[in-house]
């Protein structure tokens, strides 16, 4: 079987089951599979169900919504109503989208969220009543957790009973389905261990990932084991993860490394470095994971630029593939979805072509964008008076090289602070140079009306760089001091925002855009003769 480079995370949901009126027919469920024919997609990830419930013809796990009289949500009902009337017609869901994918030439891996919370009967309608029955098999059930701690409803992985429930699961998909592997996503709710035992925890994990690993090959040697876990090592094994340790002992095909589950954001700074070192000299690949979403007050899903700077910024750290999660948050799918899918394959195709770079800050889903396992952000940063915040922002593009040829046209610093007043003084550097006023425009956010997402507030400081600013291809080092405060004002100074634009020409003096329309000129003098 051919090793897939670009996975998409379908989570069979969102997109599919949740959006068709019931009775759902087969044809549109197979719009899972036929909605990504013709893309780089090699392999479809499929989401069975919840993760508690499921959504297939399972006799081992519990169907979602098998234990709900009354609904208090009218789309998971649907969910529930759609998954039945497959199954009682012949058409098991998971088998449909199987076949489906093998006939469009794709290789489809079954997902299974290991792990989150319990919730509660009558509102949680996705829940198992496995879960619901055995709530001394929680991490919070023996006591002593701190009252912050996020997992404490989530399965203790120290009790046989728990790994027992969710491998049967993975027995019974590998034995009734011809998927081509199975997916453990570990990084959803990323706790499986009581704080207390999470060194002891670690060899218990593993010695579980080498039962999954085993049953995977048994079913079929071609087969692979796929783990998403936390991109940190460091933070993997916090939580009783050893993802160095599943390589070196080849129990796992590939390692899928992500921000925190808290985050729904790409992010373009993500580390990827440290997963691929610690799988080195083994046979185990690792895939780096875009989410399609940015969530700033000016964009919800990311544009291609964003895309391209992400995927290329994580082609430069040696990665074996691109993982491509909840991307179905852009369905229905329009031009502008498969425009994104088809470069990112290719980071030479993508090297001259315009991005757009930016560090992960307060978005509007997430106020920080993290889910507890990863590094402090770095945005959004307090300042006071005499102040300076260090920003670091890896930059794939080889400037340059590309300046030699003519096709570099603009390349854009931008830094937004917010609780400021036109009496502030704020001082910006790039990689230890300082960035002149002639380079300098200022756009005054301080208030607002409206706002193509929502309303943030402060001054925008836009920096049109000249060559010997240029960002270096790698680690840049963005600096931010806050030379002079306002004294009448007591509202928290903070830089929010930082962002970095690189914008290409065609060709050497080619004109801007897809069209001979240039904006330099304007749209008449463009076809004047």
């Amino acid at each position: 079987m051919a090793k897939p480079r670009i996975m998409f995370y379908h989570d069979g949901r969102h997109p599919l089951i949740y959006m068709y009126e019931p009775p759902i027919e087969r044809v549109e469920y197979e719009a899972g599979v036929d909605e990504l024919v013709g893309t780089p997609v090699e392999a479809i990830m499929l989401g069975l169900g919840d993760g508690r419930t499921f959504l297939h013809d399972t006799k081992v796990g519990e169907l979602w919504g098998h234990n709900v009289d009354r609904w208090p949500h009218l789309v998971f009902r649907r969910a529930h109503q759609n998954a039945r009337k497959l199954i009682d017609e012949g058409n098991d869901p998971l088998k449909v989208l199987i076949d489906r994918a093998h006939a469009m030439d794709k290789l489809l891996y079954a997902t299974l969220l290991v792990q989150q919370g319990s919730g509660v009967r009558g509102v949680d309608v996705r829940t198992s009543d496995f879960r619901l029955d055995n709530k001394h098999l929680e991490i919070g059930a023996r006591g002593g957790l701190d009252g912050n701690f996020p997992g404490a409803e989530c399965l203790d992985f120290m009790h046989d009973e728990v790994r027992a429930e969710r491998m049967a699961v993975i027995q019974e998909t590998l034995s009734r389905y011809d998927v081509d592997g199975f997916e453990l996503q570990l990084n959803y709710t990323p706790y499986y261990f009581h704080p207390d035992d999470v060194e002891r925890g670690r060899e218990v994990m593993t010695a579980w990932v080498w039962e999954v690993y085993d049953a995977v090959k048994a079913s079929g040697a071609d087969r692979e084991l796929a783990v998403r876990i936390p991109a940190s090592v460091e933070a993997c094994q916090a939580v009783g993860m050893d993802p160095a340790a599943w390589a070196r002992e080849g129990i796992v095909d590939v390692l899928i490394g992500q921000t925190g589950a808290g985050s729904e954001a790409l992010d373009p700074t993500l580390d990827i470095r440290p997963l691929v070192e610690a799988v080195d000299g083994t046979d185990c690949r690792v895939h780096a994971s875009i989410h399609s979403r940015m969530g700033s007050d000016r964009l919800g899903q990311a544009p291609i630029e964003v895309v391209r700077a992400t995927a290329s910024n994580y082609w430069t750290q040696g990665i074996d593939g691109i993982y491509l999660a909840h991307w179905f948050g852009n369905w229905p799918y329009d031009a502008t979805f498969y425009e994104k899918l088809r470069e990112i394959p290719y980071p030479e195709i993508m090297a001259p072509k315009d991005k757009h770079y930016y560090v992960p800050t307060e978005m509007d889903r997430h106020a920080v964008p993290t889910g507890g396992v990863d590094p402090k952000p770095q945005l959004p940063a307090e300042l006071e008076e005499g102040s300076t915040a260090s920003i670091t922002l890896p930059v794939a593009d080889d400037l340059r090289r590309w300046a030699k040829s003519g096709r570099v046209h603009e390349v854009l610093l931008r830094v937004r602070v917010t609780g400021t007043t036109e009496q502030d003084e704020i001082g910006v550097s790039l990689n230890g140079r300082i960035l002149p006023a002639s380079m300098l425009r200022k756009i005054n956010h301080v208030y607002r009306m409206n706002a193509p997402r929502y309303r943030v507030f402060g001054y925008w400081y836009v920096f049109r760089l000249g060559p010997e600013h240029w960002p270096a291809q790698g680690e840049n080092t963005i600096k931010v001091t806050l030379k002079r405060r306002d004294p009448d004002v007591t509202v928290p100074f903070q830089l929010r925002d930082v962002e970095l634009e690189t914008k290409y020409l065609l060709g050497k003096n080619f004109y801007r855009g897809p069209s001979f329309e240039d904006p330099d000129l304007g749209p008449s003098e463009a076809y004047a003769e």
